[in-house]
């Protein structure tokens, strides 16, 4: 999976795509930081999360349009799920799961709001037509927001399962 995120790195280098360019640098670097950090490649999140974060890449690397614009916000959102999941399973920091859903909208609605502050520089300064009118950036970001709902409610659901199927396996083993 984390070969199929650098393939797509170089489609949008090739395209010259800036955000999600970012963007799968980010997750490459992150998804890839526990295995490094352990000296270990079998040290990485669930394969659940990276599928799950892997899904908007390929979507708006493959479709594009507004389909594509959509996708790239939920590969924000995915990011900033990944990131929860690390710092949950990876260190000694627990979040409750009304916590974690929150954390991964505003992760991902801040993320949004610094990429309209460098687009909005970029116009101003290098006289570039990034942001064409506020009713597309209010769209926007209504679809960021929903891209972080679907985000945090998805981890909530992952977690809760994960959880559940913990405490049946640990369940049988004690009842041996």
């Amino acid at each position: 999976m984390v070969t199929v995120l650098a393939g797509v790195f170089v489609e949008s280098l090739f395209d010259f795509d800036l955000l999600p360019m970012a963007i799968i640098a980010a997750m490459i670097i992150v998804v890839a930081a526990p295995a490094v950090a352990a000296r270990d490649p079998k040290v990485m999140l669930p394969w659940e999360v990276l599928g799950l974060a892997l899904l908007p890449v390929l979507v708006r690397a493959l479709f594009g349009g507004e389909m594509g614009t959509f996708a790239a916000y939920l590969a924000i959102a995915a990011f900033a799920l990944i990131i929860t999941v690390e710092l949950q399973m990876f260190t000694t920091l627990r979040v409750t799961h009304w916590f974690a859903v929150v954390f991964v909208v505003m992760t991902t609605l801040a993320t949004a709001a610094a990429w309209t502050v460098l687009r909005w520089n970029a116009d101003r300064m290098l006289g570039t037509n990034l942001l064409t009118t506020n009713e597309a950036l209010m769209i926007e970001w209504l679809y960021v927001t929903l891209a972080g709902l679907v985000a945090g409610i998805l981890f909530d659901a992952y977690f809760r399962r994960r959880e559940a199927y913990l405490r049946r396996a640990i369940g049988w083993v004690v009842r041996r």
